[in-house]
């Protein structure tokens, strides 16, 4: 369905048009099933390089703050253009303040992992004030000390920013405690905290294997945890068959 802007309309009309303008009916019904948790009739049906695109182009709008403010969003897809949005911000601060503002309102998986901001590891001064959000988003909370009601995506968020961050340079041997302390019966948060370890074996193999054989975790994440890694071409032919007999 195309949409022709007209003169004086909101950002977040002008954002609505372009979306509707690069909707792709086939899309929209293929990634509606692989996004269960919400509404298939709020999923436009945009592929990721025009939502890139449209971020790209509206970033610098003047009056960008007003799309970012206003809270919830009404499609899939704009909170999609949101997240690509908040990851080009270069400014550290206001990079997390908007974060901070958008996570209690993300509502599925894709959305989540698409926020990657940039600036979050640019220097290890923005290392050691993200951990300080990264201690609290894992544990449903944001730097105000409010607990978010639904918070399975805000403690999604939190695990990958420490999967994403938090395994090289910096890395500290009590980010594992605080992932594997993470206990939740939702879907997408195990599944995070699985990957998580996965690529921890990954990167620090070492830290990481005790976990898997002193069984650290909850049968299912465990056993995903290690199926994922398998599945890794960073794990070595060795690890992979010692890691198939650690298998609950």
């Amino acid at each position: 369905m195309k949409r022709t802007p007209a003169r004086g309309i909101s950002v977040e009309s002008r954002i609505q048009d372009a979306l509707f303008n690069a909707q792709d009916l086939k899309f929209k019904a293929f990634h509606s099933r692989l996004i269960p948790t919400i509404p298939a009739d709020t999923v436009i049906g945009v592929r990721t390089p025009d939502l890139k695109l449209i971020a790209k182009n509206f970033s610098t709008d003047p009056n960008i703050d007003k799309f970012l403010n206003r809270l919830p969003h009404k499609y899939y897809d704009e909170n999609q253009v949101h997240s690509f949005i908040l990851s080009g911000i270069k400014n550290f601060d206001v990079c997390i303040a908007q974060v901070e503002k958008f996570l209690p309102y993300v509502d599925n998986w894709a959305t989540c992992d698409q926020l990657r901001p940039k600036v979050f590891g640019n220097t290890t001064e923005h290392h050691e004030k993200l951990l300080k959000s990264v201690k609290l988003w894992i544990r449903g909370r944001l730097a105000s000390g409010e607990q978010v009601e639904d918070d399975t995506y805000v403690v999604r968020f939190g695990i990958e920013m420490l999967m994403t961050w938090f395994l090289d340079e910096d890395f500290e041997p009590m980010f594992l405690r605080w992932v594997a302390a993470v206990r939740r019966e939702d879907y997408y948060v195990k599944m995070m905290v699985a990957w998580y370890f996965a690529t921890a074996l990954a990167k620090q193999y070492d830290a990481t294997i005790p976990y898997i054989q002193e069984h650290k975790l909850e049968p299912w994440t465990h056993n995903k945890a290690i199926q994922k890694a398998i599945e890794s071409y960073r794990i070595t032919p060795e690890q992979k068959a010692y890691l198939k007999t650690l298998k609950v």
